[in-house]
């Protein structure tokens, strides 16, 4: 992906994803246009937390700490779905499988999760 600001990530993030209600759990993701396995689809942007909530998304630092961002864009709606059909690379989203139009965009919240 080439070096953009964030105004222009969030325009071509938003020209492939809208936010909607979800059969899931209330809002979701969903994909406008067809995204291709591999395709970035955004960047989840925010503030950085040490306290955990309903929008944080964590990540290990390049150290091996936990860094956690208060998700402040659409991404900060994506549902759990097994299987997934997306997956964070630090904080930037990929497909990791053909995503149709209309279809929920989903990731794997992990096991911690699956296990509350």
């Amino acid at each position: 992906m080439k070096m953009q600001g964030r105004r222009e990530r969030e325009r071509e993030m938003l020209a492939q994803i809208e936010v909607r209600e979800s059969g899931i759990h209330g809002k979701g993701v969903f994909a406008r246009r067809r995204l291709r396995e591999g395709q970035w689809i955004g960047r989840f942007e925010g503030d950085r937390t040490t306290k955990n909530g309903t929008y944080v998304l964590w990540l290990i630092d390049v150290d091996g700490s936990e860094v956690g961002i208060r998700g402040r864009n659409a991404l900060r709606f994506l549902n759990h779905g097994d299987p997934s059909n997306a997956e964070f690379r630090d904080a930037e989203l990929y497909a990791i499988r053909n995503v149709q139009p209309g279809a929920e965009v989903l990731i794997d919240y992990g096991e911690e999760w699956s296990r509350e």
